[in-house]
């Protein structure tokens, strides 16, 4: 069965796109078959990162693997509800044309769009990158201004909410694996680190998910995104660019150890290894 992975968050420049691009190079490369859909019709950026990956590629002379991608077209139907039913339709269709894939990965725009909901619905596991910022914590929570009680869920958390109880009126077998992600983590700002650290871990048994550490806060992501490449592309003897700072190979564990905290229905495969002797021992170093 298909796999569905949803990246959400009603707020953008959260690294979702990101997030999305390296969780579909790694499922390649464990040796499955991967589809993408790119929700957020209006920025697309999952869209632009496959496009400069196929124009490197092109340019190069390289190899590199990619997704099956399937676009879902917005519905030009004035009236809401028809709108709706066309979207929801599209949306079906397009999610039938990837069920041979082992995993879809579906980025989804920073707003809550009728087919953000959708995706949401059908998602096996929903991955919420979240800046380390109390300005991303407040989609996701209210909180006293006062005292920094945690008061209840607010806007995203409510969506996901709302999801799983449709799944569960619907018959749906299995639930939604909620995972948020501290993303863009600093070694500075230790007291707001913890504070956040905190309140994400009261509100994680609140309202059920689970916590993983995301990317830090470095330069090489936004260098990759014009190229196409990704972190898991870098390294290897074969690999189209080498690696070449200490803080790469930190970064590209970072990815190892998300993908390992998702808890995916995947076996490790040579692919998603290192590459050569010099980058294990970098890595054992980092």
């Amino acid at each position: 069965m298909t796999h569905v992975i949803v990246l959400g968050n009603e707020k953008g420049g959260s690294g979702k796109s990101t997030t999305a691009m390296h969780l579909i190079v790694a499922l390649l490369r464990s040796g499955k078959k991967v589809g993408a859909m790119d929700l957020d019709l209006r920025q697309g950026s999952l869209t632009r990162y496959l496009e400069n990956r196929k124009k490197f590629c092109e340019n190069n002379d390289k190899e590199l693997v990619f997704p099956k991608v399937v676009t879902v077209e917005p519905s030009a139907v004035d009236s809401r509800a028809e709108s709706q039913k066309k979207e929801t339709e599209n949306l079906k269709t397009a999610l039938k044309s990837l069920a041979g894939c082992d995993f879809v990965v579906i980025d989804c725009p920073g707003a809550n769009t009728h087919l953000s909901r959708l995706a949401h619905l059908h998602a096996d596991t929903i991955v919420t990158p979240l800046n380390d910022s109390f300005v991303d914590f407040d989609l996701l929570a209210k909180v006293d201004p006062g005292t920094g009680k945690v008061l209840g869920p607010s806007l995203y958390s409510e969506m996901v909410w709302t999801a799983r109880k449709q799944r569960a009126m619907m018959g749906v077998r299995g639930g939604i694996d909620w995972i948020v992600m501290r993303n863009r983590l600093s070694a500075t700002r230790a007291r707001n680190k913890k504070t956040m650290g905190d309140k994400l871990e009261e509100l994680s048994s609140r309202i059920g998910f689970r916590l993983a550490r995301g990317f830090g806060d470095r330069v090489i992501y936004r260098e990759l995104f014009p190229i196409g490449l990704t972190l898991l592309d870098l390294g290897g003897v074969n690999s189209p660019v080498r690696l070449s700072t200490m803080s790469h190979v930190t970064a590209r564990l970072e990815i190892r150890s998300l993908v390992a905290s998702l808890k995916l229905p995947v076996e490790d495969h040579p692919e998603t290894q290192t590459s050569d002797d010099g980058e294990k021992k970098s890595a054992a170093a980092a």
